[in-house]
């Protein structure tokens, strides 16, 4: 593949890189997809500790896995590394931002400016995605769906403090269309339109395993669609293909230069170059203002905008664990609550808190239900009742020393292994709460030596976290949780880091326009989440899908000689 030449090459397999690359490939265009990842088909993701243990991604230690962690001073990220990008390991919510949020304030002087793009410009690039990713609701009015205790339990403690509540279009299969949803399921699809895997999926099989990769295909991630039509069109994807450096070329065009890597043999790394007509980076917030900041240090980028690295936020992201639920039963003795958050989709409902743009008191944010593998309950439940497995084996003990002492013959002691369990108040009695929205987009992202470093600090969204975490505390209250625990006072953590390219109406502004393009830079794009000038507040994916296909709606119409 040395020296092959490109009509576009696509950096990353993510939200922006996944569409940008279909949507190429549909109109014609000769396309190159580059993912530093390997692919995860059905049954691949690791569930075992040895296995999870070389789940990371970190090259130099020779580690080529699905989790990339990010570490900075006053936050620590998730981001994904394989063939569908943060799809793999995202909880398949497709929420539109909220039509009046495409607003921001300037911290010095309060001066409101509106998003170069509006909601009425995404309206059809949101219903377009939603097509592709078979958007549905959790099927909450059918078992066995309706009995999810998590879904209700946090439906009950919304509607008591008067929140909004509602069920999230979710990028999941529970049916065959036009089929009533049954779990565990296989997956029809048209022999012209298989996977790129070419493996058989299932429905969605509620073990809360969205997070860690869903080894039954049931979640429809970025491969399943996009990546699959775009194989099908004729796009050469490449997988553990990481991007070091590019430049541009004289009169038109980009060079690329990346490592090929081999899994299989760990000292194996070819140094390939190519080139392209246009390059468009999809390499998440962290990997496109890497390369960006990279680039222009070596001064391959003359006149990018110095707001460069600006404008970082993490989209709100705020976790906290309401633990050891309990409620009264009808004779007013307090007894733990059954949540179960391990069983159904990772997220199935959400409550939304309005803003101050749409008659809310301050930035507003989304709170949803969060859940993990079932397999999670076990090692909760252990470290839960070594006081009930104390007790459990002095009572075995004396069971059968009596039984033996009086020789009589024992065979059923299903009630004294039960009790082993315990009451589960910790596994079956507590929930995750995941918080989200409009935190302040002030954290600035820079080089320091090689390595990407993050300037941010909690103080001006400690207005907006306060008030995320006092609505957590309240839901958490109406699960009567005996502990409420919140990671504030360490550092946050956040799964959908944004900013960082951010789009302006000039390089005054940003670094690119509503459509992705670089100021100053012709034929450069970006298109992902680096791109947000704000916070989206609801989970970021669609939004992220539909600016990269509005994107691609401009390159095809300057391809094809339609705008100048």
């Amino acid at each position: 593949m040395d020296g092959e030449h490109f009509e576009a090459v696509v950096i990353g397999s993510g939200f922006g890189g996944s569409v940008m690359t279909y949507r190429l490939s549909e109109a014609g265009l000769r396309v190159c997809l580059l993912e530093r990842g390997k692919a995860y088909p059905p049954g691949s993701f690791p569930r075992s500790p040895h296995r999870m243990k070389h789940n990371f991604w970190n090259p130099s230690e020779r580690l080529y896995g699905l989790y990339n962690l990010w570490s900075f001073s006053k936050l620590r990220a998730v981001v994904s590394s394989g063939l569908g990008g943060g799809s793999l390991i995202y909880a398949n919510v497709l929420i539109r931002k909220d039509e009046k949020w495409f607003v921001e304030e300037d911290l010095g002087t309060g001066k409101r400016w509106d998003w170069p793009v509006q909601y009425t410009d995404l309206d059809c690039h949101y219903e377009r995605v939603e097509q592709m990713l078979d958007a549905q609701e959790y099927p909450f009015h059918l078992a066995p769906y309706n009995e999810t205790p998590k879904t209700n339990e946090f439906k009950a403690a919304a509607e008591q403090r008067g929140l909004d509540w509602s069920l999230p279009n979710l990028a999941v299969t529970f049916a065959n269309k036009g089929k009533k949803p049954v779990p565990g399921q296989p997956i029809y699809e048209a022999e012209d339109r298989r996977n790129l895997h070419n493996l058989t999926r299932l429905t969605c099989r509620l073990v809360g395993e969205c997070d860690i990769g869903c080894n039954f295909g049931s979640k429809n991630s970025l491969d399943y669609n996009y990546l699959s039509e775009a194989n099908r069109l004729g796009a050469k994807i490449n997988t553990l293909c990481e991007v070091q450096e590019f430049e541009p070329l004289p009169g038109r065009g980009y060079a690329i230069r990346y490592a090929q890597r081999d899994e299989l043999d760990p000292d194996r790394e070819q140094q390939i170059t190519i080139t392209a007509d246009r390059l468009i980076l999809s390499a998440g917030t962290f990997g496109s203002t890497y390369l960006l900041l990279k680039m222009k240090r070596r001064n391959a980028l003359p006149g990018i905008s110095r707001r460069l690295g600006t404008r970082f936020n993490s989209n709100g992201d705020l976790i906290t664990f309401a633990l050891k639920c309990s409620k009264r039963d009808p004779s007013g003795d307090l007894i733990p609550r059954v949540i179960e958050a391990g069983y159904g989709p990772v997220i199935t409902s959400t409550v939304r808190v309005p803003d101050k743009e749409d008659g809310g008191e301050g930035r507003g944010f989304y709170v949803q239900d969060a859940g993990y593998p079932e397999f999670m309950d076990w090692m909760l439940n252990i470290v839960d009742t070594p006081s009930a497995v104390q007790s459990w084996w002095y009572e075995i003990r004396r069971h059968l020393a009596d039984r033996w002492l009086n020789q009589l013959p024992e065979t059923d002691i299903g009630a004294e292994v039960s009790r082993l369990f315990g009451e589960g108040e910790l596994s079956a009695g507590s929930l995750p709460l995941l918080g989200m929205g409009r935190d302040i987009p002030d954290g600035r992202l820079r080089l320091r030596g090689e390595k990407l470093d993050l300037d941010w600090s909690l103080e001006n969204s400690k207005e907006y976290f306060d008030g995320v975490k006092e609505k957590m505390r309240e839901i958490a209250e109406s699960l009567g949780a005996k502990r409420f625990v919140d990671n504030l006072a360490h550092y946050l953590i956040t799964v959908h880091p944004l900013g960082g390219c951010p789009m302006g109406r000039g390089p005054e502004e940003g670094v690119v326009d509503s459509c992705g393009a670089v100021f100053g830079h012709e034929d450069l794009y970006v298109a992902d989440g680096s791109v947000m000038p704000g916070p989206v507040g609801p989970n970021p994916s669609l939004t992220i899908a539909a600016l990269a296909d509005r994107s691609a709606d401009h390159i095809i119409a300057r391809h094809r000689g339609e705008i100048g």
